[in-house]
């Protein structure tokens, strides 16, 4: 009885309370509910049942007035609303489509169109500050890789990326002239097709220069975004599964067996082992007592008998005494040695260095990993084994790091200043190996914030130099500045790594979280004609989308292929590079079974980083 009549009651009067009608219709409306039909259906209620009914309008207007609050809060406090927005866009960030992934910064764009939509204002400083942080960190990690670019040996890579990124820029100020887009949606496709972010930030510092009205400004701003939420969905995951997939079928070859066979070119000689990581331990050691046949020898000519394998002896046990070991020590008939080694090599039938023995005061030295950047320049360019023969005694390399991505190591491998080595070994021979290759990184959570700090003010002011291209003011802009000087900071820090420390984890958000706090405040501008905007341009957007980012990938391979010689695993690697879309390299790495196509990568990445950042400012010129 009570549940038939009361709802009738509560579902007639919540209509009125919570869509949000000024006091008075609210009361008019509460007028009408005293009509006679109303009145009608209260009288049938029992004194409870009306108390029931009032306290459920009663809730429902209260939740009225906390959504009105909250509003109210975020338009007042405008930073909430940034946090609201990455907390939503990183969780979006998370959703999944089969193997494709929004991303974190997809995802912050749409949280901040989403939150947008209760007309927040933010300061334009905020996105700025975020978006210099975020190109000074792009350039300090690239910056090694950029300058080793310009070397001779690095030439087809660096023609293949530029070849790459001049046809993106054609394809996209054709498809721009041929459907009638402005310049802030023309920026918006090349961002999204090639997940350059960097380009909404250079073609909205050059648009806001133009010498338009601030409401045409502003509507071609707000077309940034729109764009490149459609053409990132659209042609970045086709390009993740061309490069990894169609693009081997086109060019005829299998990407496992061209691995298997760059594999077996690299590895002609003894090698270094590749980076791949297991369970398995590669390295041991082990007590010896040492067999009679290597008495009154020295440590030297001991290790030098197992050439090409690399063994060493690293302590001895002699006369209840222990001794550090050194190439001129003689052995003696009753040493009992510690011998370092791969383990198959321990395990080897040939392996005739004595009988083994339980010693655990004599294993039980310290060990230390370091990571070594490679500074010095008498070291750089030297394969591995040269390197190995000449200054290695003792330590065994783990990990070889070349522009934020590990690469595999073989024995034709060659160091480059700014590579980044984990070794391990006894602690005092991985001093010893890191002083004369560089310097060894030491665990620090401090940022060089000098270094930081003045690289970006220095940056801002190169950038904000400018020139007059057709009678439009052509710049750097401050944010462009900023990149380069990333680049020029981030090679003196490989050169000289006694100063300008980021630690990782700081590096990481100035990179991600600057990036996304810059995406979320143009999310958050753009959201009010954000589905406006979408139902104009959409549906072109995305033929579009896929036209401007395959076009140019098309382009590069056949030119790599046929014009370059370049090896099809390393091409495909330099395309993803090229075009900076790391989520390629992952696919193809993964089809392949390997690391080595990441060899490919890192001089693109670092040329095509600069070279897509550099063409916002020029699309604007050319796409008006």
């Amino acid at each position: 009885m009570f549940l038939s009549e009361v709802v009738p009651c509560v579902a007639s009067v919540p209509v009125f309370v919570t869509v949000g009608y000024p006091n008075a219709r609210r009361d008019h409306h509460f007028a009408k509910l005293e009509g006679q039909q109303q009145r009608a259906k209260l009288s049938k209620l029992t004194a409870f049942d009306r108390t029931e009914c009032r306290r459920r309008i009663q809730f429902a207007n209260s939740g009225e007035r906390v959504i009105t609050n909250l509003v109210a809060s975020l338009r007042q406090n405008p930073e909430l609303a940034i946090f609201l927005t990455l907390a939503l866009g990183f969780l979006l960030g998370r959703v999944r489509f089969g193997t494709f992934k929004l991303g974190n910064v997809v995802g912050t764009l749409l949280a901040g169109v989403l939150v947008g939509q209760l007309s927040i204002e933010v300061p334009p400083l905020v996105k700025i500050v975020f978006f210099d942080l975020f190109l000074f960190a792009t350039g300090y990690k690239v910056g090694p890789q950029f300058f080793r670019g310009l070397k001779k040996n690095a030439v087809p890579q660096v023609l293949l990326t530029v070849v790459l990124c001049v046809t993106s820029l054609v394809a996209t100020v054709a498809a721009a002239k041929l459907l009638g887009y402005d310049c802030g949606t023309a920026a918006g496709l090349m961002a999204g097709a090639f997940t350059e972010s960097t380009v909404i930030g250079t073609a909205g510092d050059t648009i806001a220069r133009l010498n338009l009205p601030d409401t045409e400004k502003q509507k071609l701003l707000n077309n940034i975004p729109v764009a490149y939420a459609v053409s990132y969905l659209v042609g970045t995951g086709f390009v993740v599964w061309f490069l990894s997939s169609l693009a081997p079928r086109l060019l005829g070859f299998d990407l496992k067996a061209e691995n298997q066979k760059l594999e077996a070119q690299m590895s002609a000689k003894p090698t270094e082992q590749s980076g791949r990581r297991s369970g398995y331990r590669e390295w041991d050691t082990r007590a010896y007592r040492l067999a009679d046949v290597l008495a009154s020898r020295r440590i030297a000519d001991v290790e030098k008998s197992f050439s090409p394998e690399r063994v060493f002896v690293e302590r001895i046990h002699r006369d209840s005494k222990f001794v550090e070991a050194t190439p001129d020590i003689v052995l003696r008939a009753s040493d009992v040695v510690a011998v370092v080694a791969r383990r198959r090599v321990l395990l080897s039938e040939g392996f005739a260095i004595g009988v083994e023995v339980e010693d655990r005061e004599l294993l039980d030295f310290p060990v230390t990993t370091a990571d070594v950047v490679v500074t010095n320049r008498a070291v750089a360019d030297q394969t591995l084994p040269t390197l190995a023969e000449q200054y290695g005694r003792g330590v065994a390399l783990q990990k070889l790091v070349r522009g934020a991505e590990e690469i595999p190591f073989t024995w034709e491998t060659t160091v480059q200043r700014g590579d980044l080595l984990r070794i391990v070994g006894a602690t005092q021979h991985v001093e010893r190996v890191g002083k004369i290759l560089g310097y060894i990184e030491r665990p620090s959570s401090e940022t060089d914030v000098v270094f930081v700090g003045l690289g970006i003010f220095v940056g801002g002011l190169i950038g904000l130099l400018s020139v007059r291209v057709g009678g439009l003011p052509l710049s750097l802009t401050a944010s462009g500045g900023s990149l380069i000087m990333g680049l020029v900071f981030g090679w003196l820090r490989s050169v000289r790594p006694t100063f300008g420390r980021i630690p990782e984890p700081a590096l990481w958000v100035f990179d991600t979280v600057g990036l996304a706090v810059f995406i979320g405040v143009v999310g958050l501008s753009a959201g009010p004609s954000f589905v406006t905007g979408l139902r104009v341009t959409g549906p072109s957007l995305l033929l579009m989308g896929f036209l401007v980012a395959v076009i140019p990938h098309i382009v590069a391979l056949l030119f790599g292929r046929y014009v370059l010689n370049m090896n099809l695993l390393l091409l495909l690697g330099a395309c993803a590079g090229a075009g900076t879309v790391t989520a390629a390299l992952r696919a193809i790495q993964d089809e392949a079974g390997s690391k080595l196509p990441a060899l490919g990568y890192t001089v693109p990445y670092a040329v095509g980083n600069i070279l897509l950042t550099a063409w916002g400012p020029v699309i604007v010129m050319l796409a008006r």
